[in-house]
């Protein structure tokens, strides 16, 4: 498994899951072509491409290219790396029949293709530099920000303070905020 600073962007949650099996990296699935209405995640993409910036992985069919223009154009000025996977034919296993233009999406490629994409687009592993004290779920709970009955409210009210999505899990705000914050920094942050 690789560590890679830079957050990824990925079109879907089995884009996501595929990853997460090969590369240590905030990786934010924008859902196909929700990215093009969806304004927090639209937002959630400009300030990770301004601040850890950011890698785009999307199929290699006209869709995906259509997905990585708009994501491109979410994060102009900002820090952008594209990995493109080859085009190869197939179709992936939890899938009945091919996609339209009969070509494997990023959740079909194997891990050996996946890594060589990453290579070839200069998005090389992070040396690890383990954060000491990274910010876990029990600070979250302390915090009142999970576990407690207006839990979400507050996460809602704090998301919006951060200029993230309001939509987050409790999971997803925890590894932005350890991409985008030390635990002291962000303790300062909502005090």
């Amino acid at each position: 498994m690789i560590k890679i600073k830079q957050a990824v962007i990925v079109e879907g949650k089995y884009d996501k899951i595929r990853l997460s099996n090969i590369i240590d990296a905030l990786i934010i699935p924008v859902h196909g072509f929700s990215v093009y209405r969806d304004k927090e995640t639209a937002a959630l993409i400009k300030t990770l491409a301004d601040t850890v910036g950011i890698v785009i992985l999307t199929d290699s069919d006209s869709a995906g290219f259509q997905i990585r223009n708009k994501i491109k154009d979410l994060a102009r000025g900002g820090d952008v790396t594209h990995v493109y996977i080859p085009d190869i034919a197939g179709k992936e296993r939890r899938k009945q029949a091919p996609s339209k233009e009969g070509l494997l999406g990023v959740e079909g490629i194997s891990d050996e293709i996946l890594l060589d994409a990453f290579s070839k687009a200069g998005v090389t592993a992070e040396k690890s530099q383990e954060k000491s004290d990274p910010i876990t779920k029990a600070d979250l709970f302390d915090l009142g920000l999970v576990g407690a009955d207006n839990s979400a409210q507050k996460r809602a009210v704090l998301q919006a303070k951060l200029g993230l999505p309001r939509r987050l899990s409790a999971n997803m705000l925890l590894e932005i905020l350890n991409v985008r914050y030390t635990k002291e920094r962000f303790l300062e942050e909502v005090k």
